[in-house]
């Protein structure tokens, strides 16, 4: 009886161990819906095909480790872009900022109508005004300079919509799809427009993406030394690369030197990316986000009918080309079951 109750405890043992290991040896997404703020659907389909079919051996569309490269726009397709850029908010507000260490910007324009208070004033300022301001608040300090005042602005200041920090207008979907992407070996990246040691400030706490895997339109950074002898970097108002438009793809080569096999964007500024992606030999993914939810986000085009807009505005050529190139139009009306984390 004694050697049958041993005999039965190592059994139980063994069987066990095989349970662990089998768990051990089963894919991590397995029985675990991976995006469950999307609603299921031909978007959350394609993208758990694509991840299915490039990373099993088996697969004729696997795709090596080291090539998974996935890449995403960031205003409009990870966090909210409307009414204005959270950049665009930030120069802004640094406008009192720099007329106070330069007094002669005080009457001239377009500081004048910034330091007006005038909303709708602002508004109507043209892209060469806003690169004007662009140049005046985000050059002329030292790279650590920038990098403290971000951090302290974006630590505090709040959407007028939301009245929430900027850092939680993050879509849950497409934090899903970052940490789906990681958990099966792709190399995320932002590729932005916006300005990139802007987005490096917060994009590893938000977004999980480290300084280095961010690309955005860059500036020239001179090299000197301070009294002490102490070296730096201050950042000069001379362009280095403008990261919208063809200037995505061209930043992808300069700074990854990868095609990526996955791609997100929003914009007309994003169409090269996702061509560039989609193009590319084996399984490729080009998605690109239609905000057509006014309710819960916002909604605009001016595809499909939606209101024209000045930023991140998405035509109906693009969305035309979505279609007969394969593109994944994604609906956050009708795919993304929540936007916010914070949302109920």
């Amino acid at each position: 009886m004694k050697s049958f109750v041993i005999s039965r405890r190592v059994n139980c043992y063994i069987v066990l161990a095989l349970v662990v290991l089998f768990a051990l040896a089963a894919p991590a997404h397995a029985g675990i819906d991976p995006l469950p703020s999307w609603n299921d659907g031909p978007a959350k389909q394609a993208i758990i095909q694509f991840v299915k079919e490039t990373t099993d051996q088996a697969s004729p569309k696997f795709v090596p480790p080291e090539e998974r490269i996935a890449t995403f726009d960031q205003d409009g397709t990870l966090w909210v872009e409307h009414p204005m850029y959270t950049q665009v908010m930030y120069c802004l507000e640094r406008v009192p900022a720099v007329v106070k260490a330069k007094p002669e910007l005080k009457n001239v324009e377009p500081f004048k109508t910034v330091l007006s208070g005038n909303h709708g004033a602002i508004a109507k300022l043209s892209m060469e005004d806003i690169e004007k301001i662009l140049a005046a608040t985000l050059t002329g300090m030292t790279v650590d300079e920038f990098n403290g005042e971000v951090k302290k602005w974006i630590e505090n200041a709040k959407d007028s919509r939301w009245k929430r920090p900027y850092t939680e207008l993050v879509y849950q979907p497409m934090l899903e799809v970052l940490g789906y992407l990681r958990s099966n070996d792709y190399k995320t990246y932002i590729v932005t427009g916006g300005c990139q040691d802007f987005v490096r400030v917060y994009a590893e706490r938000v977004y999980g993406i480290p300084p280095e895997q961010v690309v955005g339109t860059a500036g020239v950074t001179k090299f000197g030394y301070d009294k002490t002898g102490k070296p730096f970097l201050t950042k000069e108002p001379k362009l280095l690369l403008n990261d919208n438009n063809a200037g995505k793809p061209e930043g992808i080569h300069l700074m990854i030197g990868r095609r990526p096999y996955a791609a997100f964007g929003n914009s007309t500024g994003d169409r090269q990316m996702l061509e560039y992606t989609k193009t590319g030999e084996g399984a490729r993914l080009s998605m690109i986000v239609l905000h057509d939810d006014a309710r819960r986000e916002y909604a605009y085009g001016p595809a499909q009918g939606f209101p024209d807009t000045k930023v991140g505005a998405f035509t109906q050529a693009l969305y035309d080309e979505a279609k007969k190139q394969g593109w994944i139009i994604i609906s956050m009306k009708d795919d993304w079951k929540r936007i916010f984390s914070f949302e109920q």
